[in-house]
């Protein structure tokens, strides 16, 4: 069987994390625990019609509205940048987590949906392999150390606000 391939707005991460998918779920429907992993400060009402808003690496804040929370399934929201060097407008792309239990553990997939061009896609993959390993780290039991992103933000071609 193969897979079909990802839609050219799409970014798509599967991780595998040595821990139950509860705990894994623990990471995403709290502040404090969200925060542990991805960002420096925020507000959140993990809920669905929910908003957020939170400052995720050196200036740039990130914004949406959860969509679904399945308690230790599965949480959907959407995603976009009030401010930051990429322009992705707060709500105009969805972030789609799934947590499927293995038997050593959970399976994480990441779906980010609906991003304006092809330097988006290869930032928010960026993007997100640092963010995920770091929620991985956390989720079992680990300490990520501090995230070198919230005083400079990633050290890359995305930190160029000329990329779209």
């Amino acid at each position: 069987m193969t897979t079909p391939p990802t839609p050219m707005d799409t970014v798509t991460l599967e991780r595998r994390v040595s821990a139950p998918p509860e705990a894994v779920f623990g990471f995403l429907d709290d502040r404090e625990t969200w925060l542990s992993w991805m960002g420096a400060d925020g507000t959140f009402c993990f809920e669905p019609g929910g908003s957020y808003r939170t400052r995720v690496s050196g200036e740039n804040i990130a914004a949406g509205r959860f969509i679904t929370v399945a308690p230790h399934r599965r949480i959907v929201f959407s995603w976009g940048w009030e401010s930051g060097p990429l322009r992705v407008p707060p709500g105009s792309s969805t972030i789609e987590i799934t947590l499927a239990p293995t038997p050593d553990g959970t399976t994480l997939r990441l779906i980010h949906s609906g991003l304006p061009s092809s330097d988006a896609c290869e930032a928010h993959a960026e993007y997100w392999q640092h963010y995920v390993d770091r929620l991985a780290t956390r989720a079992e039991g680990g300490d990520p150390g501090p995230d070198t992103w919230l005083r400079d933000g990633p050290e890359s071609e995305w930190s160029n606000p000329s990329e779209g």
